[in-house]
C-alpha cells in the first residue's frame, strides 16, 4: 500500500517518465489509486473523449465499437492516462469523489460522494479503467468502471442539479471555447465559426452573436448545411450567415466566406475536429485580424509556418481549454438560447 504523501501541487510526483516532466508531456504516469495529502481520488462514471481523438480512433478502427473498446484500453494501460498518441489530446472526465486529501479537507467545497467533472485533459490525469461499459459513437461518451486523480491544480466542476449529466458533460468537454470568444469578441465585428454547428462551435456562435451585437455578424461555416444543427443555427438566428465548405479546401472557404463578409473577419475561431484546416482559417481573416484555434487537430507549425507563406499578418491564439469561470460561463452560454439547450438535451442527454 502507497503511503500517502504530499507531493507537488502540479503533479510531477505521478510521472514515470520521463523524469522531470509534468503530468501532459509524461509519456507514463502512475495511476495508482491512492490519494496524496494534496490529490482528490474519484471513482470514474464515464469519459467524454475529445472530438479530434475520437474520431481519428474511429478512423483507425474502421467504426467497429470492439476496437475502439480495445484500443482505449490498451493506451490507458500503456500510459496511466487516456492520451491519444495520434492526435495528443484526451478529453474529461465525470465520477464521483471517493476521497479528497487531508491537506485539501476544508479548503475546497469537496467530500466524498459528490459528483463531479473533471475540467482538465485527461492527457494529465492519472487514470485506471477497470472496464468498459459501452460506447455511445454519436456523443463520444465513454463510460467505464474506473479511477482518476485530480491534482491540487486541477479544475473541475459540480454538476449542475438542473441538466442531464450528459448535457453538463458536453458543455464542460468545450467550455473553453465560449469563454474564450466572450473574452475575443468585441461588438460591431464579424466573427467566423468553423465547424459551428459541433458542440464547441454552436456555443461559440451564441457567444459570439451576443458579443458582437445588433452592428456585428456571426457567420457561421458547416460541411453540410442540411445538417440539424446547421439548421438550428439558422433558424434560431444565431448566425447571420451559413456558409457550407470543407474547411480543409482553403480556397473554396476563402471565397465562400468572402461572398458574405466582404471584408473577411476580424475574429476566425476554428473548432473542427480534422487536421488541415490552417490555410482556410488564415485566409478568412482580415489583416491584422486573430484566429483562435480551439481545435486540437490542429498543427501549430503549419499554421505559422502557413501564414508566413501567405504573407498575412494576423494573430494566432492557442486554443487554451481553460479561462477563469469558464464552466460557468459555458453553462450561461447555452442556457442564452432555449432552443441550444433543447438541442443539446436531445442529443447529448444520457441515452
Amino acid at each position: 500500500m502507497m503511503t500517502p504523501t504530499k507531493l507537488c501541487r502540479f503533479g510531477s510526483h505521478r510521472v514515470l517518465e520521463p523524469t522531470g516532466s509534468l503530468p501532459q508531456a509524461a509519456w507514463r504516469l502512475d495511476a495508482m489509486p491512492v490519494a496524496h495529502e494534496n490529490e482528490i481520488l474519484c471513482d470514474v462514471e464515464a469519459l467524454c473523449i475529445d472530438s479530434a481523438s475520437f474520431a481519428q480512433l474511429r478512423a483507425a478502427c474502421g467504426d467497429d465499437l470492439r476496437a475502439i473498446e480495445e484500443r482505449i484500453l490498451e493506451i490507458v494501460q500503456e500510459r496511466g492516462k487516456m492520451h491519444n498518441p495520434v492526435t495528443g489530446s484526451g478529453g474529461m472526465f465525470v465520477g464521483m469523489v471517493r476521497e479528497v486529501g487531508t491537506a485539501l479537507r476544508g479548503h475546497l467545497p469537496l467530500r466524498g460522494g459528490d459528483r463531479i467533472a473533471s475540467l482538465v485533459s485527461l492527457t494529465l490525469t492519472p487514470l485506471r479503467i477497470e472496464e468498459i461499459l459501452g460506447i455511445d459513437v454519436r456523443t463520444a461518451r465513454v463510460r467505464v468502471r474506473g479511477t482518476a486523480i485530480l491534482f491540487e491544480s486541477a479544475a473541475w466542476a459540480a454538476l449542475p442539479s438542473d441538466l442531464d449529466d450528459g448535457v453538463a458533460l458536453a458543455v464542460f468537454d468545450v467550455a473553453g471555447a465560449p469563454a474564450q470568444v466572450a473574452r475575443l469578441c468585441e461588438s460591431g465585428q464579424t466573427v467566423v465559426v468553423i465547424g459551428a454547428d459541433g458542440k464547441s462551435g454552436m456555443l461559440a456562435c451564441v457567444q459570439a452573436k451576443q458579443q458582437v451585437g445588433s452592428e456585428g455578424r456571426v457567420v457561421g461555416v458547416v460541411p453540410d448545411a442540411r445538417s440539424r444543427g446547421a439548421r438550428l443555427l439558422k433558424e434560431a438566428a444565431i448566425v447571420d450567415a451559413l456558409v457550407e465548405a470543407d474547411a480543409r479546401d482553403a480556397l473554396l472557404l476563402h471565397r465562400r466566406v468572402e461572398a458574405v463578409a466582404a471584408g473577411l473577419a476580424d475574429l476566425v475561431v476554428n473548432c473542427v475536429n480534422v487536421a488541415g484546416t490552417e490555410p482556410g482559417s488564415i485566409l478568412c481573416a482580415r489583416e491584422g485580424g486573430r484566429i483562435y484555434f480551439f481545435s486540437m487537430a490542429t498543427s501549430f507549425t503549419a499554421a505559422a509556418l502557413c501564414a508566413e507563406g501567405l504573407g498575412k499578418d494576423v494573430t494566432m491564439i492557442v486554443g487554451n481549454g481553460y479561462a477563469p469561470n469558464h464552466a460557468q460561463v459555458a453553462l450561461e452560454t447555452l442556457r442564452l438560447r432555449p432552443a441550444v439547450l433543447q438541442y443539446f438535451h436531445e442529443v447529448y442527454a444520457r441515452s
